[in-house]
């Protein structure tokens, strides 16, 4: 059998990191089973390569940003946009010291959808296409409800859903668990007995 050598494609370098962080102000407060906030913070991920940028964001502390600014960027930066798991071996190595979980964790999360949202792009593939379909379709749900919400306006967001054409709700709970059935009790009767 004669030698063959497998040629791999490679992708363009990555020739840009920008990393930005975002607080956004809930318009009122929130709260779930365990925690409340007035706010949520948004750190974005922006790796380029030539004209083609890919987006990766992930919810976390201000302090995510700087670990993809001060410890990941220069392990990105100039590496093959198409070798995503080349970037993450470095990119855990990297934060070896800082610890593996948490805001590290956060950090490589970010740059790890930013890198697959570039080679989607760069390839001029949708990204669940790239990363391989598991099914024509799925069903999608509304989000919300939180325990610090009236029962008029818990009504107004999960009814608004429904009438969107979402499938699903959820809400949350726990809070006070007295209280529960008669939240459960006030969305069942927004969303219909359809909505899941």
């Amino acid at each position: 059998m004669p030698d063959a050598a497998i040629k791999l494609d490679r992708g363009p370098p990555i020739d840009a990191v920008r990393v930005t962080t975002y607080v956004v102000p809930t318009d009122e407060p929130e709260s779930d089973g365990t925690l409340e906030w007035d706010r949520t913070t948004m750190v974005v991920v922006e790796l380029s390569a030539g004209a083609t940028t890919g987006l990766g964001y992930t919810y976390a502390d201000r302090a995510t940003a700087t670990v993809v600014r001060d410890s990941l960027a220069d392990v990105i930066n100039g590496g093959d946009a198409f070798a995503i798991a080349a970037a993450g071996n470095r990119m855990v190595d990297r934060v070896r010291n800082l610890g593996r979980r948490g805001i590290a964790a956060m950090a490589i999360s970010a740059v790890d959808v930013a890198l697959w949202d570039l080679k989607a792009r760069l390839l001029e593939l949708p990204l669940a296409v790239l990363l391989g379909l598991a099914r024509a379709a799925t069903p999608v749900y509304g989000s919300g409800g939180f325990t610090s919400y009236s029962l008029e306006r818990l009504q107004q967001q999960l009814a608004g859903w429904a009438r969107e054409g979402l499938s699903f709700v959820k809400m949350k709970v726990g809070r006070d668990a007295g209280e529960d059935p008669r939240r459960v009790q006030a969305a069942r009767e927004a969303i219909g007995a359809s909505i899941g």
